[in-house]
């Protein structure tokens, strides 16, 4: 058996013609070694540790690399694999996986309407302050949605529950969401250790304590750093920029955090209160601001 391989605009994937029909229905792709469950050869596939996409056309496998794999370490793993699989004549999907097709019509439907809601009601009021959503996946009932950018007038915990109750008002295929941050919140947050225990405890006091009371004020507090003892916060929607924010630092917040927390030593105060949209006090105004 004679295995063909082309190269495509896509430096990362390669096709492999094994000069006979893959795929009438074709081409079906399967983005992780879970959803290649109901393909054999594409799950076999999956076992090379640097294969991180298939997709099985009419008469071909396209296989999609880790970006930093050698090709040519790969392709005899990946051509004994096809090889194998049509010698031995075994089946390209498995038992029951047409019903799986009809469930991905269904997902893309989904998708569609959550697209146009983010794009007609969702996306521009963000946009007004600067943020962005962007759907990143939907699975199982499950919309997966980055937010980012935005120097947002309200928490951010506000924004997502607004969010996620319109998508499951208007898109009934949709059960639950989870958000993931935008570049510029992981750049802040890569730092962070999620397993140390000063780290574990100061989030749990801000999520659990701190944010709700200041909620009312469309406040909220995010643990950007924790290095030598010092933790370094910021201060977002109502509190940045809120004339008051000194006082909530060094009366209450940084009280509150070092009680809890002992081996705190500092807590500093990473904040562009310049950039503030909607402080909740604004002393050039002389009072507090509408939220």
């Amino acid at each position: 058996m004679f295995v063909q391989i082309e190269k495509t605009p896509d430096p990362a994937t390669l096709r492999f013609l094994p000069g006979r029909a893959v795929l009438d229905d074709g081409p079906v792709e399967f983005a992780d070694a879970e959803a290649a469950r109901a393909s054999p050869l594409a799950e076999r596939l999956f076992r090379i540790e640097a294969v991180r996409r298939v997709s099985l056309g009419a008469d071909d496998i396209a296989v999609t690399r880790a970006g930093d794999a050698d090709w040519q370490l790969l392709k005899p793993a990946i051509l004994g694999v096809i090889m194998e699989h049509f010698l031995a004549g075994g089946p390209v999907l498995a038992a029951g996986a047409g019903a799986r097709a009809d469930d991905d019509a269904a997902d893309e439907d989904v998708v569609a309407a959550i697209e146009e809601l983010l794009d007609a009601r969702i996306r521009p009021g963000l946009a007004q302050a600067g943020g962005d959503i962007v759907l990143r996946d939907y699975r199982d009932g499950v919309a997966e949605l980055e937010l980012g950018g935005g120097g947002f007038g309200e928490p951010l915990f506000a924004i997502e529950a607004r969010v996620e109750n319109t998508l499951r008002h208007y898109v009934p295929g949709v059960e639950a969401v989870r958000f993931v941050p935008g570049a510029e919140r992981q750049a802040a947050g890569a730092t962070l250790d999620r397993d140390d225990p000063e780290v574990a405890a100061v989030q749990a006091l801000l999520e659990e304590e701190v944010n709700p009371a200041i909620a009312a004020h469309g406040g909220h507090i995010a643990l950007i750093d924790l290095r030598d003892h010092a933790a370094y916060i910021r201060l977002e929607g109502g509190c940045q920029g809120c004339g008051m924010a000194d006082v909530t630092l060094k009366q209450g917040v940084e009280v509150a955090i070092k009680r809890a927390v002992p081996t705190i030593t500092a807590v500093l105060d990473t904040t562009d209160h310049a950039g503030g949209a909607n402080p909740y006090y604004d002393p050039g105004k002389g009072g507090l601001s509408p939220l």
